[in-house]
């Protein structure tokens, strides 16, 4: 069973512009590509999990979310890193009802973890809202909030439940990376 780094994407990964629907508008934030290729050369499982309530608000549709699913790869790539895989949750409780995979349920990261033999309890969890990293609580693994996106907004909630926080990806990755040696 493999550890994996379970990464949000609007504020951790690309600017969070709010309801992405054209991947034109997609840029990543500074040293994010750099970020992730040294979590591949880590030997991790890199997953996206991502609410996308915009579907739901009839914002963007699943194509559009795919396109810049799409986009996000094609820019990684040409820094040499990769996401092995994206998980995307489409609801939005007030419109579509409860579900098991909207942030912070476990659903998705469970799907993950079955699909890519996934030792959750070893893994860790990055993003930039305390309700990306709160499955990491389930796992008994661990989870960093990055000050990117939202971040500086939800350090009271994350330092109530002991997460680290730093300034941004390339931080938790050098916790993670730190952690091994």
């Amino acid at each position: 069973m493999r550890p994996a780094v379970f990464l949000d994407r609007d504020g951790t990964i690309i600017e969070d512009v709010g309801y992405l629907r054209d991947s034109n508008r997609m840029h990543l934030l500074p040293g994010a590509d750099s970020a992730i290729r040294r979590l591949n050369a880590g030997g991790y499982v890199v997953l996206v999990v991502t609410n996308q309530s915009g579907i739901a608000r009839g914002l963007l549709s699943v194509d559009d979310y795919r396109r810049t699913e799409q986009r996000l790869d094609e820019m990684l790539a040409q820094a040499g890193a990769r996401v092995d895989g994206h998980y995307f949750c489409p609801h939005l409780p007030e419109i579509t009802g409860p579900c098991d995979c909207r942030k912070p349920a476990t659903l998705l990261y469970r799907q993950a973890a079955e699909r890519f033999n996934l030792d959750l309890n070893r893994s860790w969890w990055i993003g930039d809202r305390v309700r990306d990293l709160l499955p990491a609580e389930t796992f008994g693994a661990r989870g960093i909030l990055v000050l990117t996106g939202e971040g500086a907004s939800e350090m009271p909630d994350a330092t109530a439940h002991g997460f680290l926080r730093v300034p941004d990806l390339a931080s938790a990755v050098e916790v993670i990376l730190g952690e091994r040696s």
